[in-house]
Order: structure tokens, then sequence, then C-alpha cells
């Protein structure tokens, strides 16, 4: 996505040196970067989040930041990027691909859902910033439409109705593991945890996709 490629600067310029060694987890200091931005937006929120916050936790200057991220929008654009890019190649790939409908979905599924579920901070609570409406943000929704149409598609073939609206599930039921993740850091899954509940969001999506025509 352009999303990636306009919010990083990095290669431009070194930066200027850290204040502290570094601290983050990253190869380079773009990656620690956005592993301090996804800690505090999803923890204060995008609002509630500054450059220099994300600097201080990072150990750089808050100019050097600005070596590699020219705007506060293009981290979260980058970050958000993260969370749908991997999914949408993952999707082009098995639209592809000559298998059944229902293979290529449970795969799609089971892809998205783990790297949602995998990921070091839940990023998918971003989707919900009022700020992620903006115009600045369209290429991260149109990635985000055409993954969930795809899904739509596979869920279609596999249901052998084009009209059945249960072929709009699939995506959701994916998408449900970011509240689950959020219900897991409060301790409101008991026991489980978002990892484990992987296999069960595929089988219900499998359920779903083979219970035969709704009525």
């Amino acid at each position: 996505m352009t999303a990636q490629s306009t919010s990083s600067r990095a290669g431009a310029s070194p930066g200027r040196p850290r204040l502290v060694k570094p601290k983050r987890i990253g190869n380079t200091a773009r990656d620690e970067i956005l592993d301090a931005a996804a800690e505090l937006f999803t923890r204060h929120g995008y609002t509630g989040t500054s450059t220099r916050m994300i600097a201080d936790a990072v150990g750089m200057r808050q100019a050097s930041l600005y070596h590699y991220f020219a705007t506060k929008n293009d981290i979260l654009a980058a970050l958000l990027a993260t969370t749908v890019d991997p999914s949408l190649e993952r999707a082009r790939e098995l639209m592809a691909e000559d298998r059944s409908a229902t293979q290529r979905l449970l795969d799609l599924a089971r892809f998205d859902v783990s790297g949602l579920a995998a990921a070091r901070w839940n990023l998918g609570a971003l989707y919900l910033l009022p700020e992620v409406a903006d115009d600045r943000f369209a290429e991260f929704r149109a990635a985000r439409t055409e993954l969930a149409q795809i899904y739509e598609t596979l869920a279609c073939a596999a249901l052998g109705n084009a009209d059945d609206s249960r072929s709009m599930l699939p995506f959701r039921l994916v998408e449900s593991v970011i509240m689950m993740r959020s219900d897991e850091e409060r301790g409101d899954l008991d026991d489980h945890t978002t990892a484990g509940l992987v296999e069960v969001i595929v089988g219900a999506i499998e359920v779903l996709t083979r219970n035969g025509p709704a009525d």
C-alpha cells in the first residue's frame, strides 16, 4: 500500500544520535518507532499520544523521529497498513488458486485471525478511531474493503448462493478477535486466550459455510 511508502522516510537520513541505547523491539529505528506508537496509541488513544511521547518511548530526540515519519498521521497510516496489507496480499494469492472456495476461505481466515491474535499490540482496535474516517486514511479503508469483498466472494462461492447474506459474516467473525483481545487484556476471557480461540473462529466459519442454503 502507498500508506507505507508515504509514511516512511527510512533511508532518507540516519537521524540524530539516540539519547539512550535502543529499548524497543525492532530491527530498525523505524520499526522501534512503530512499536512504541502501537503501544501508546492502543493504551492512550491517538489524540492522547504525542510525537514527543513516542520519541521518549523509543529513546530518541523528537526531531530525529521526523527523519522517519513526517507526521503522527503517517505513523498511524503505517500501523494500519501492517494490519491489512499481509492479509490482502494472501487473499489475492488465494483468489488465484485452483482449490475449493471453502478451503481458500478457511485458509484466509486462519491466516488473518492468527496474525491479529499474535500481533504484539492489538492494532485492530485502531480501526475504531474516529480519525480513521478522514480522507488521510482512505487507502487503508480501501484495502480493508477489498479484503472484506474477497471474504464475501469466497463465502458466496462456498455457500453456492451469491445472494446469501451469511456471506458477510466470515470477515466479521475474523475481526471479532480484536474485541476478544481487548477482553483478554481486561481479564474477561476467564481461562481462554485469544490465540487459543483461533481454530474456534475458523471452525465457526466452516460450519457457517457448510450448513446449506439459508431459508
